[in-house]
């Protein structure tokens, strides 16, 4: 499988790192992206890039996609100049983006009708993750689809689950990034509550991390949060992205999520103080704005 030639299309942050990642593992690899700065030095990491979304796609035997929403999904994919009228030779799409579960269902069947198989494939890992190769990927789609593309999905992640039918990756991203965020408000709540307490932060970490309450967040956004770097990583911007498609989800299937409703807002109060393009453990500054600790916008 590794002279499958890939058409990856979407080389921004997390894209990039996963196409080199292909590239590193033997696989010919088309990069498009619409915005030529992003595919600088890719030569160098030996892909090969492609003009146009349809010589990515019908130049290469899968596709796989890496894209910020599901306006961009939908055009690369679906629109009069995207795969559909494009296709790669195995007629396999993978999307790896986080978007519209209901986006998802529609286009596979769109797809289909061509003869193409969608997969949703969206990732949790963060761009360490990507850099790494260590993403999980959670698909969505045929098991058969999921059979054929599970080599190209290792040179990515090592946490790789078929999921269910289309659109279950992406509703299994929501459930993830739904807990994230929760988790990552009852680490800052926890840390706010310290800090007004007078206890060393450092040492209520530690003890936390060996207990119940230790987490991914707690393990490795704390320390930065400490350090008080509010920079970069998963963007607040991308995290209320993501809390929309579930509120969206949620809403037209009825299900409460109060406790998500609430993240969504203090992720909105920390994007209104400037904190959109920082990363996503910049929600401690939410809470420190609650308490004083600081005052103003982000710098």
């Amino acid at each position: 499988m590794a002279t499958t030639t890939i058409g990856f299309i979407g080389i921004g942050t997390m894209g990039r790192h996963m196409a080199i990642n292909l590239a590193a593992a033997g696989f010919p690899v088309l990069a498009h992206d619409v915005r030529p700065e992003a595919l600088a030095g890719l030569a160098r990491a030996n892909l090969t890039i492609a003009a146009s979304v349809a010589a990515a796609s019908s130049g290469a035997d899968v596709v796989v996609t890496m894209l910020p929403d599901t306006p961009q999904a939908q055009e690369v994919l679906v629109g009069p100049a995207g795969v559909i009228s494009a296709p790669p030779r195995q007629r396999l799409v993978v999307d790896m983006s986080t978007i519209s579960a209901g986006a998802t269902k529609a286009m596979a069947v769109q797809l289909a009708a061509r003869g193409i198989d969608l997969l949703d494939a969206p990732v949790s890992g963060g761009p360490v993750g990507a850099e790494k190769a260590t993403l999980s990927i959670m698909v969505g789609g045929s098991a058969e689809g999921f059979a054929a593309v599970r080599p190209v999905l290792e040179a990515m992640g090592k946490t790789i689950v078929h999921v269910g039918a289309s659109g279950a990756g992406q509703t299994v991203k929501m459930c993830n990034q739904l807990i994230v965020a929760i988790n990552l408000m009852g680490v800052s709540e926890a840390m706010a509550l310290g800090r007004e307490a007078g206890l060393d932060l450092a040492k209520l970490r530690e003890v936390l991390m060996g207990g119940a309450a230790g987490s991914w967040m707690l393990q490795n956004l704390a320390p930065q949060m400490l350090a008080k770097n509010a920079g970069a990583g998963f963007r607040i911007d991308l995290m209320l992205k993501d809390l929309r498609l579930v509120n969206e989800a949620a809403f037209e299937m009825g299900v409460p999520l109060p406790a998500t409703a609430l993240a969504t807002q203090l992720y909105l109060e920390a994007r209104a103080h400037g904190e959109g393009g920082n990363g996503n453990q910049a929600l401690y500054r939410v809470y420190d704005r609650l308490t004083a600790q600081v005052e103003g916008d982000a710098p």
